[in-house]
């Protein structure tokens, strides 16, 4: 029998699945947008057994601790990388510049 990966959660008993509404964060519309911009027929980057692969591909502890839209934002950037639009260095530089930005925006407010 195949071992259960961590997001195989048929039959546990994990308590009831919140299905109300919600008004996204912008940073969950971001992610929703990167991630449409991705599969659109341009571009073809992004496709649904990608990104499920990669998903359930995390860590246990990593997918446990993030949520629905930061599995995303993982699957986003690992293709990003898989597919050699971006490389992980270039990632990691352009969120250091990014953070710096704001840090320095919330130290002048």
């Amino acid at each position: 029998m195949a071992k259960r990966g961590v997001h195989d959660m048929g039959g546990d008993a994990a308590g009831p699945i919140d299905r109300h509404e919600h008004e996204p964060s912008l940073a969950e519309r971001r992610i929703d947008a990167m991630m449409l911009l991705m599969r659109d027929q341009k571009r073809h980057l992004w496709l649904t057994d990608e990104n499920r692969r990669t998903i359930e591909s995390m860590a246990p502890g990593d997918y446990d601790a993030a949520g629905y839209y930061e599995r995303w934002l993982h699957a986003l950037r690992g293709l990003l990388v898989e597919k050699g639009v971006l490389t992980e260095t270039e990632i990691v530089e352009r969120l250091e510049t990014v953070r710096a930005r704001h840090s320095a925006t919330k130290a002048k407010s």
